[in-house]
């Protein structure tokens, strides 16, 4: 961190004059005017003033390399303005002085070839008694060496010992005839507190640079500020501009905003780099600096009681919000969108983002990095690329669905069950944009879900409608559909209680669709089968076993779904239809048929007239017998009416097929 003071040429320098005629003593590191030189060049090196005056405007801007125009460009302004005030007022004051003399005062609306003729021509006229003092330390320093040096409390003091004699001076009529030579004198005095504040400046910009500034120039830094400010209080009541305070304190606060503002514009430009790593490379820059701010920076202001942390914390924060607010501008898509968001409330905004647990970005809020306007236009410029996105998403869902359709392979059993990527595709999409937009606010998590609730509204009935029109309709994949429907019924609505409730009544709706399919799929096979017990074959070959077969086989499929699906319903009663039907057609002793039919009639009101017919054209009785069990079935029919909204039903959704239509004819 440390840097020796800089050994460049003294920019700014008070000395006394030499006797009249006598050359200037040359101070080392200036430039002397050789023989070469022009008058003009002769000129300004035999007269104080005015050489002083320039050359430390040339040396100013050198120091300040290209900034001259953001160095409080009013600065030497208000000095020859307060400068000019003050001679008038002192004019005010004095016996009048020739034509001549009062218009030799700098800024009369001369040019340089006039200021330089009319500081001839009073230093000519001046009193012989006139004598500046020579402002050197102990050591024979000059100011602009102590200056240079970064001995800036020193150099202090002894501006400050002039400022105080030629106040004095000032006051007490000394240079009533001679107006310029306080105007040299005072300009000196002002450039030399102006090269303490390019001095100041430079220290700003050097201090994280990369080969930093020692703690005691820091130090002395913040003592030389404090002083002028106990110099200083406030301004003077006549005005005068010498005792005008220089207001340091917010020189140094500017300039650690403007070095903060550098180094952050300079992170990641000139890279043809992604935002993801800009970002990184600006975060990286923001930690080391800061890092370095608050281990090695802030403690050397802290002897002199500067509080420089919350000062480059603050000039940092702004810094990286105008960068920030520069790239939101310039983000595309939902992931650029995404990344900045992340950036700003994860990254920078972690406790943990300086690196380490004692050390936190501030003790204090900090105004929020991007303002509330920005943010909610990135999070709705966010939002509507998510939509999109979710729904592309959704789409390469269902085309993956397809081609496993397509392939006709039937879909894997997992833990005794038909297993479907799909309820693990949909989950992994909802909890990973949920997550995303959780880690940047609330707010985006629930808009999020609210997004994802929409698509998948909109996606249930896109697959239902796919795969029943597909060629993949089969008992096992049907099986895996409905055991999908039920994974997202029940585990969507439980990690996210209340933000898919109104996808319920679809999903159910889906599964029951995909069941009645199922038992399509059952009827379709047995149906043939039954059309044998209707002729004369079954008598003479067990035409039963292959229709066992098929159930049995169905069952098979059904023990791969998940229970609460694998049944019509859970009801009880249901239990002891086919039993009650396998009594009819199976008693032998033909006058307990009845019996068993009054059984099923009471216990299934629903029952019509046609399914009593097809029970008994299976069992083929005689005409007499048939019409008397007809007869009776009817008075329980007619009985039974009211008792059908019980809730019991189960032949009212049973067809009876068109071949049984022959046999109930002929009944």
């Amino acid at each position: 961190m440390q840097t020796a003071p800089r050994t460049v040429a003294a920019g700014l320098e008070l000395h006394s004059p030499k006797e009249p005629g006598e050359p200037p003593t040359p101070v080392p590191g200036t430039r002397q005017a050789s023989s070469g030189e022009g008058p003009s060049a002769q000129r300004e090196a035999l007269v104080p003033g005015l050489g002083a005056f320039q050359r430390a405007f040339s040396r100013v801007s050198q120091r300040t390399t290209g900034r001259a125009s953001e160095e409080d460009p009013g600065l030497l302004r208000r000095s020859s303005r307060f400068l000019f005030r003050s001679l008038r007022r002192s004019k005010d004051h004095r016996p009048a002085v020739d034509q001549d003399q009062a218009t030799a005062v700098p800024g009369a609306g001369h040019g340089p070839e006039e200021l330089s003729r009319a500081i001839d021509g009073v230093g000519q006229q001046a009193s012989p008694r006139e004598e500046p003092e020579e402002l050197e330390s102990e050591a024979g320093k000059s100011v602009a060496d102590l200056i240079t040096e970064w001995q800036l409390l020193a150099a202090f003091e002894q501006l400050q010992r002039l400022e105080t004699r030629l106040v004095a001076e000032k006051a007490s009529h000394t240079f009533e005839q001679d107006p310029t030579g306080f105007a040299r004198r005072a300009m000196d005095v002002c450039l030399h507190y102006d090269g303490l504040a390019a001095e100041i400046r430079a220290i700003v910009r050097e201090t994280l640079g990369p080969d930093g500034v020692a703690a005691d120039a820091l130090a002395e830094l913040a003592r030389v500020v404090r002083a002028e400010e106990e110099a200083h209080p406030g301004p003077p009541a006549d005005g005068d501009f010498l005792r005008t305070p220089r207001r340091w304190r917010q020189l140094w606060e500017d300039e650690v905003r403007r070095s903060a503002q550098e180094r952050v514009q300079r992170a990641g430009a000139g890279e043809a780099a992604g935002l993801a790593r800009l970002l990184a490379e600006l975060g990286g820059l923001v930690r080391r600096d800061l890092q370095k701010v608050r281990l090695e920076v802030q403690p050397a202001y802290a002897a002199a009681g500067f509080p420089a942390w919350e000062t480059y914390l603050r000039a940092y924060h702004g810094a990286v919000a105008q960068r920030l607010q520069e790239l939101a501008q310039d983000a595309r898509g939902c992931e650029q969108l995404y990344i900045l968001l992340d950036w700003a409330a994860n990254v920078y905004g972690s406790p943990n983002f300086l690196g380490a647990p004692d050390l936190t970005l501030s003790t204090e809020p900090l105004p929020r990095l991007l303002a509330p306007e920005v943010w909610a236009q990135l999070e709705s410029d966010y939002t509507s690329f998510l939509e999109t996105k979710i729904a592309s998403c959704f789409e390469s869902i269902l085309q993956l669905e397809q081609s496993r359709w397509a392939a006709a392979v039937d879909p894997e059993v997992l833990q005794g069950r038909y297993h479907s990527s799909l309820s693990i595709d949909i989950h992994m999409l909802v909890a990973e944009h949920v997550k995303a937009a959780g880690s940047i606010s609330a707010e985006l998590e629930a808009t999020t879900l609210r997004i994802c609730a929409r698509a998948l509204g909109l996606f249930l009935p896109r697959f239902e409608k796919t795969f029943l029109e597909s060629e993949a309709v089969s008992e096992p994949h049907l099986g895996a559909n409905i055991n999908a429907c039920e994974e997202l019924r029940t585990n969507l609505l439980a990690r996210f209680p209340g933000a898919f409730t109104e996808l319920e009544q679809p999903l159910v709706a889906a599964t029951c669709i995909f069941q009645k399919r199922l038992l399509q799929c059952l009827q379709h096979n047995v149906q043939p089968l039954f059309k044998l017990l209707c002729t004369k074959a079954w008598l003479t070959q067990d035409t039963l076993q292959p229709l066992m077969d098929k159930v049995v086989a169905f069952a098979g499929h059904l023990e791969r779904v998940a229970p609460p699906r694998a049944q019509g319903s859970e009801a009880t009663w249901l239990d002891q239809a086919i039993p009650c039907v396998a009594d009819i057609l199976g008693e032998t002793y033909k006058d307990d048929i009845q019996r068993h039919l009054e059984a099923l009639i009471g216990g299934y009101p629903d029952i019509r007239q046609e399914h009593v017919l097809a029970i008994l054209a299976l069992r083929r009785l005689g005409r007499r017998r048939n019409h008397r069990l007809l007869q009776r079935a009817q008075d329980l029919l007619s009985a039974g009416r009211a008792d059908t909204a019980g809730g019991r039903v189960l032949f009212e959704e049973i067809q009876v097929p068109a071949s049984v239509d022959l046999l109930i004819t002929c009944i």
